[in-house]
């Protein structure tokens, strides 16, 4: 089975089931003293080499992730109560693509990435919306152009499984594991 195209199948189920936000994902890092911490980003894009999110790499996650390139996620799909879990080392897309997926983000978007000094303190939210303005005024008549700080990064999954809900409580739960040459499924109990 190709974990990837089963991904595409439930996402699809999920947005035509009217899921809010179906890209919505839980992104796991650890930073080089261990200590886990998870918060929600969204899931851009999927293939055969892994799972795609954007951020500011100066964040918390990113200076995480520079610190130990693994992570876990999860998304999960309660329209249809479904969800999808993985886990693996994590590698920085190629900056062409970060440009790509840039250049379909809104305006407002691009300069909200430039003007939020992420996980870092901030005296208020008023001075992140004039941050934005000043990066608004600063390009007036022009693209918005990729901060040097904001990139995207790919998690090539060991693992990835599959869990469906079941009213009874025995759930459905199927793991593929990455081995040369393509996956190994296993059935797990609940």
């Amino acid at each position: 089975m190709d974990p990837f195209q089963r991904v595409t199948e439930w996402y699809r189920e999920a947005q035509a089931a009217g899921q809010s936000q179906p890209d919505a994902m839980a992104l796991a890092t650890a930073g080089a003293d261990g200590r886990p911490s998870v918060r929600m980003v969204l899931l851009k894009s999927w293939d055969s080499r892994g799972f795609v999110f954007f951020t500011n790499r100066d964040s918390r996650k990113g200076s995480e992730l520079a610190a130990n390139p693994r992570a876990a996620l999860t998304v999960y799909w309660g329209v249809t109560g479904r969800s999808v879990r993985a886990a693996g080392r994590v590698s920085r897309t190629a900056r062409a693509e970060s440009l790509a997926y840039w250049a379909t983000r809104p305006r407002e978007s691009q300069a909200a990435a430039w003007a939020s000094p992420q996980s870092r303190p901030i005296a208020a939210s008023t001075s992140l919306e004039a941050a934005q303005e000043a990066v608004l005024n600063r390009f007036p008549d022009r693209p918005i152009p990729l901060p040097p700080f904001w990139g995207g990064y790919r998690l090539r999954p060991d693992w990835v499984e599959f869990w469906e809900h079941r009213p009874d409580r025995l759930h459905d739960r199927l793991l593929l594991t990455r081995r040369r040459g393509g996956w190994r499924e296993e059935v797990l109990g609940p």
